[in-house]
């Protein structure tokens, strides 16, 4: 998913110039900040060409129809009405593309112009582009955020490269691989921008403690585009003969069931062997049952990524409060100065009471 997690058409309010028109007032939020956007109903209809156009399909959504607002406009019906009707399908197309899973949509450059995110931040969707980009800080974070994801989505497809040549498919196979390393190029070029931009922000006299941190949070990056450059470039080949289940319940795919020799062969030993996970005596499942060493490798790995992926959730959600905290806390100390100077007021304006209190005793 992308920065933008969700919008929202609040409002309109209507226009005098050039001519009367209708504004919509677009919210858009995002990991770490929200801004708005005022835009007519002509500009919804030129991104939904310009979108058209660049993707060669259209959004997911269509627009409301262009002319009800005439056609529909009498003496037994409401103009508020049909404005309130409008605004509900521009918001119902725009949050469309957003929860789309096609992401060809919202990653256009018309789009995100559109939606007014920042110069830092669409500087990234340019193809080929090396030049340092502008960041704001909390843009960065953004950025950060969004490069994760876009790393998760690298491992997704070396894994399913991975199971597609385990079960024969050599194309596919080879797609999701060039797939994987297409992301990782694009990546790779989005962390350069990252590092360049944080040095920039470190130059605009950023505390030495969070430019530090973020530092870190680049090298992690960094090591993760290292490790996938490795793992794209290998292709992994089966050892030996194995039977493919069919597709379970369970979503997994890339089933192997052990040969009944190998289980013979196991249970004939004067000493079990059996596998360890931990102190407790270990024992099947249903799951785990049919699985040979590599079902269960796969098993654990599945399970990994969806745990990465829940710590990842919670880091964003913490990252945010952390930022609330701190925006909070700046809120107070500017109230905190005000109580101050009101303080210093009242002290001033005291002193003054008592000295025309004193005069008006000795005129007395």
């Amino acid at each position: 998913m992308t920065a933008i997690q969700a919008v929202y058409v609040r409002g309109h309010e209507e226009r005098p110039d050039p001519k009367p028109h209708v504004v919509y007032r677009i919210e858009i939020q995002a990991h770490v900040r929200s801004w708005q956007m005022w835009r007519r109903y002509s500009e919804f209809v030129e991104l939904h060409t310009e979108l058209t156009k660049s993707t060669g399909s259209s959004p997911p959504a269509p627009l409301p129809p262009k002319n009800s607002l005439a056609i529909l406009r009498g003496p037994f019906r409401d103009s508020s009405s049909m404005t309130e009707e409008r605004r509900a399908g521009l918001e119902t197309y725009l949050r469309a593309i957003i929860s789309a899973k096609d992401d060809k949509w919202r990653e256009c450059y018309a789009f995100r112009d559109f939606l007014g995110v920042p110069v830092g931040r669409l500087g990234t969707m340019a193809e080929g582009s090396t030049s340092s980009k502008q960041f704001s800080s909390s843009s960065w974070l953004d950025e950060h955020l969004e490069l994760q994801a876009k790393i998760r989505d690298i491992r997704a497809d070396i894994n399913k490269r991975d199971a597609l040549s385990d079960r024969g498919d050599v194309s596919a196979s080879h797609t999701a691989n060039v797939q994987a390393k297409k992301k990782l190029a694009e990546a790779l070029s989005r962390v350069r921008t990252l590092t360049q931009g944080l040095q920039e922000l470190g130059m605009a006299a950023m505390a030495q403690g969070e430019l530090q941190r973020r530092t870190d949070m680049v090298a992690r990056l960094q090591d993760d585009c290292e490790k996938l450059g490795k793992m794209v470039t290998v292709t992994r080949q089966a050892s030996r003969p194995t039977v493919t289940a069919a597709p379970s319940s369970r979503g997994f795919t890339n089933v192997t069931i052990a040969p009944e020799s190998d289980r013979a062969a196991l249970l004939s030993l004067s000493k079990p062997v059996t596998r360890v996970f931990g102190a407790k005596k270990p024992q099947e499942t249903e799951m785990t049952r049919p699985l040979d060493d590599q079902g269960l490798v796969q098993l654990q790995n599945t399970q990994m990524e969806q745990q990465d992926g829940q710590l990842a959730t919670l880091t964003h959600i913490l990252q945010r409060q952390r930022h609330l905290g701190e925006a909070i806390g700046a809120e107070l100390a500017v109230h905190n100065e005000l109580l101050d100077e009101l303080n210093n007021d009242v002290d001033r304006v005291g002193g003054k009471l008592s000295s025309a209190k004193k005069q008006l005793n000795r005129l007395g």
